[in-house]
């Protein structure tokens, strides 16, 4: 190759910065990736098992037909050809991401009787994110092809090679999570970086004096569409009634209101985590069964919630207890803010930001009520789980204080998740039990290190006088059984929660599946499309 026939390669820092910029990208599209599957496979550990097993294989490829390809054609505009095509591929994402998620979990529905989650989001990745990442894995091969002139000092050149792709892929990795997505969210952060491989590419064809109007053209586009007032909305399905959608550093946020209520989803395509019913009415939903939890304790002037969420629990305790205080812990401070702006939290219920468990153990209060509701679907935190977390949690409760723990995937399964948790639970507390919540997966579980907890909710309930709350006591009276306990223990060393959790959803998935296809069977698959 002849630096004359390409003048701007000469020039090492336009190399320099092309290996830096694809490196960002790499993993800024990574992060976008794990973002744009959360609310439909939510954002659990094995989501980003997937995600980074996908992107990994996809730049092995990269590499590896990079490296080839500069040997035979060593011409250095295919390679911007690539990464202009990266950046038009990249651009898109935003529009037919979502469309593409729901196609492809569609097909699998009907094929697909186990692990869905799994193929799902694979499915997804490979069909989004493989052919653009295999693109940007051809970079470095390249590059390291069109700067190496000679032996004596390649191994100079290719380490600063691999260094600017490393700072750019670590620079990657902290500006789209803290910078980016939650300022202007995933659609923009996709569009952002996609214009600044177009930028690069076009500079490329400048110089080349080829290509400039096709590189400019998709350049203008895309840096066009950073700034345009468009609604990248996820939930595509949704009708008029969603009100807010967001991100944070930690979860993608949609607040829907109708004539009845307001309600917060986070990370999930369905299914609510908080709820606020506007009449001041109970929910109709295991915030209202936790509540026999302040009627167990001894008192309840001080009840802690750890996962506050926008303060469902909190209200109500309000509510039904006049004159306890209620401090509530939120790792996600945009969830705080929303809960203030459009649930109207009451100002003395003391939110802070913060995760439940370091700022447990950093505490030195003791409280009459603790609740755990840091639970949402199959994304639980292992640290939140184990027997030392529950430990902690006895340790500051109160004498004659109760902790209530909201589980939310319910299964009838030797060995599934709610089984560890009840196991483990009961390794800490000598009185356990628990009521399945009706019409949902949850199921709340009551701990106490006595059984005066169980015999002071007797004597409250037949104190209640006529009423809401009245009516869901004696539910949770009837139905509540004691917890036994048993071996499956999960520890901070060993607490396999994500494949716990997914083998129950698979089983929720499985039966809503099977469904699907008898219906398939006996109507035809035009029954469903004519529903679309």
């Amino acid at each position: 190759m002849e630096k004359k026939n390409a003048p701007i390669l000469g020039r090492r820092i336009f190399l320099y910065l092309t290996s830096f910029f694809s490196g960002m990208s790499v993993m800024a599209i990574e992060l976008g990736a794990s973002r744009l599957l959360a609310p439909y496979f939510s954002s659990s550990q094995i989501v980003w098992t997937v995600i980074i097993g996908t992107i990994m294989i996809a730049m092995a490829i990269g590499n590896v037909w990079g490296g080839r390809s500069a040997d035979r054609h060593p011409e250095p505009e295919r390679l911007f050809r690539r990464l202009l095509l990266v950046a038009v591929w990249t651009a898109l994402i935003p529009f037919i991401g979502r469309w593409v998620i729901a196609g492809v979990t569609g097909l699998l529905a009907l094929f697909i009787s186990s692990n869905f989650l799994v193929w799902a989001s694979m499915g997804s990745c490979l069909v989004l994110f493989v052919f653009p990442l295999m693109l940007l894995g051809t970079v470095t091969p390249s590059l390291m092809k069109y700067t190496t002139d000679s032996l004596d000092d390649n191994g100079k050149t290719l380490g600063e090679l691999e260094a600017l792709n490393t700072i750019g892929s670590i620079i990657g990795t902290f500006l789209p999570t803290f910078v980016t997505i939650p300022a202007v969210g995933t659609a923009r952060t996709f569009l952002i970086f996609a214009a600044i491989l177009a930028v690069i590419s076009l500079a490329f064809f400048v110089s080349q004096r080829r290509w400039i109007a096709r590189s400019a053209v998709c350049a203008v586009i895309i840096t066009a569409l950073v700034f345009a007032p468009a609604n990248y909305s996820f939930a595509f399905w949704e009708g008029g009634d969603v009100v807010l959608e967001d991100e944070s550093i930690y979860n993608y946020l949609q607040v829907k209101e109708d004539d009845r209520r307001i309600a917060l989803s986070t990370n999930v395509a369905f299914g609510v985590q908080s709820i606020k019913i506007k009449d001041g009415g109970m929910t109709g939903m295991y915030y209202d069964y936790a509540l026999a939890a302040p009627l167990m304790a001894e008192k309840a002037e001080d009840v802690l919630i750890l996962g506050l969420g926008t303060g469902t629990f909190a209200e109500l305790c309000l509510e039904r207890f006049p004159g306890c205080e209620v401090t509530g812990v939120e790792i996600d401070e945009k969830i705080v803010d929303i809960s203030r702006e459009y649930f109207g939290l009451p100002e003395e219920v003391n939110a802070i930001v913060g995760d439940g468990r370091a700022w447990l153990t950093a505490s030195e209060e003791k409280w009459d009520v603790i609740m755990v509701d840091a639970y949402q679907d199959i994304t639980i935190p292992f640290q939140m789980s184990s027997v030392e977390f529950f430990t902690e949690v006895r340790e500051h409760l109160a004498p004659g204080g109760v902790m209530v723990v909201n589980m939310s995937m319910r299964s009838e399964s030797a060995g599934s998740m709610n089984e560890y948790l009840m196991d483990t639970i009961q390794s800490v507390f000598p009185c356990c039990a628990a009521v399945r919540v009706a019409n949902g997966t949850n199921m709340e579980l009551f701990a106490s290190a006595g059984p005066e907890a169980f015999e002071r909710f007797e004597a409250a309930l037949e104190a209640l006088p006529a009423g809401d709350l009245r009516d869901i006591m004696e539910r949770v009276d009837s139905d509540m059984f004691a917890v036994e306990g048993g071996e499956y223990i999960l520890t901070d060393d060993k607490a396999p929660v994500e494949l716990l959790g997914m083998a129950v959803l698979d089983e929720i998935i499985g039966s809503e599946l099977e469904g699907l296809r008898e219906r398939i069977a006996a109507e035809g698959i035009m029954s469903l499309l004519g529903e679309l």
